[in-house]
């Protein structure tokens, strides 16, 4: 285990290898491999990154831009503190487009506002501040007689995952990192990256490549139970009575993240949403929505696990969504502006961090909190790497 409570295998980074090329390679530029750049690059060391594609089009592309810290637990919690820190130096140094909005939370019953009363007695109201039914109602656009309470998670951020990754992206390569687009990896080892355009050497290596891992490392992502996780999303027209204050989230939401599963209450709330719409939890609901400056609405999300994710999504599950979110909002339809599918890594553990040979590093979020936790994530693993750990006030200067 290392410093954060998340399993390692190989030895800890012992600073930059004397290998002729870069200091440091990162296989990967989403948002942990982004992170992994921009940590490297704080260090002053010379970067390089590397992207199969023209630019990115995975996971942090394909996602609510909801940056949930409050929800998280353990390890965890702990990426996701430190990612705020540098959410917010980006926001200021990159101009990535940041809303200080918090999280809103409408508890529809009352088991659902048990867990939000139990986690704020843990929490404090620095974190969680109750709502009673008229404050959730005043707050968030939903149908009348909708909620019995709610809260606001006021250290929350949002957003916008379509614009986010290229803007920290362009930030990195006016600061000098170098980016190899188009360049897809056929082999990693100690010093090298084997590419489609020859060998790059670098003292050390970050793999970040989410759910491809199983094509870099394939033996290593069976033992560790790593799959895929595919979801069906959508963008919405939902003609709201007022627009979003901030992201939402549902009961639903309180039975998956750590923080709110923990509590005594989940369970109870569990049983109870199983038992009233099995065809909902059969999908792996949660049922949240986040707000796009456009005034667009993004809508989800189901999961579903296996080594390949099937590219036919079933029309039922977006008719679930949409069934759903007129009921919560007191609406008629949503109008459908976009459908896709999200794919990320899954496994048993929430993050996979590996160093499989000497200056080889792989990193992962192995839920759906890459873009909440992958900045600290990606700063946990270069610090292992350099052995180079830095304050979360340095954290906050890119």
């Amino acid at each position: 285990m290392d410093a954060a409570g998340v399993p390692v295998s190989g030895a800890a980074g012992r600073g930059v290898r004397d290998i002729a090329g870069y200091d440091v390679a990162v296989v990967g530029s989403g948002i942990v491999g982004l992170g992994a750049a921009l940590a490297a690059h704080r260090r002053g060391l010379r970067v390089v990154v590397i992207e199969r594609g023209s630019e990115p089009s995975g996971a942090s592309i394909r996602n609510f831009g909801h940056l949930c810290f409050t929800p998280q637990h353990g390890a965890a919690r702990e990426f996701a503190l430190d990612s705020r820190e540098l959410w917010l130096g980006l926001a200021r140094d990159a101009g990535v487009w940041l809303r200080e909005s918090g999280t809103l939370v409408a508890a529809r019953h009352d088991d659902e506002f048990a867990v939000l009363a139990e986690l704020a007695a843990l929490r404090g109201d620095d974190e969680v501040v109750l709502l009673d039914a008229p404050e959730a109602e005043a707050r968030i656009p939903l149908a009348p007689g909708t909620a019995v309470g709610g809260a606001l998670l006021p250290r929350d951020l949002q957003a916008n995952p379509r614009e986010a990754i290229a803007t920290i992206a362009a930030h990195l390569e006016r600061g000098g990192v170098e980016f190899r687009r188009r360049t897809a990896v056929g082999r990693v080892g100690t010093g090298r990256v084997e590419t489609s355009r020859g060998p790059i050497d670098a003292g050390e290596i970050v793999v970040a490549v989410n759910h491809d891992l199983d094509l870099l490392f394939p033996e290593l992502a069976e033992e560790r139970g790593i799959v895929r996780c595919g979801l069906d999303m959508l963008r919405v027209d939902a003609g709201l009575a007022a627009p979003l204050a901030a992201p939402v989230l549902t009961g639903w939401s309180l039975v998956r993240y750590g923080a709110f599963a923990a509590t005594p209450a989940a369970q109870r709330l569990r049983e109870r949403l199983h038992a009233e719409r099995p065809d909902l939890a059969a999908l792996d609901l949660n049922q949240m929505y986040t707000q796009l400056p456009d005034g667009s609405l993004i809508v989800g999300d189901t999961h579903s696990r296996g080594a390949t994710v099937a590219p036919f999504q079933s029309e039922a599950a977006f008719e679930a969504l949409l069934e759903i979110t007129g009921t919560f909002f007191g609406v008629s339809r949503p109008r459908v502006l976009e459908r896709w599918q999200g794919v990320y890594a899954s496994g048993p553990e929430e993050f996979l961090v590996e160093q499989p040979e000497p200056g080889v590093h792989l990193a992962a979020a192995t839920t759906g909190v890459g873009m909440t936790c992958g900045l600290g994530l990606a700063e946990h693993v270069v610090g292992l790497a350099l052995g180079s750990p830095q304050t979360t006030s340095e954290k906050g200067r890119s």
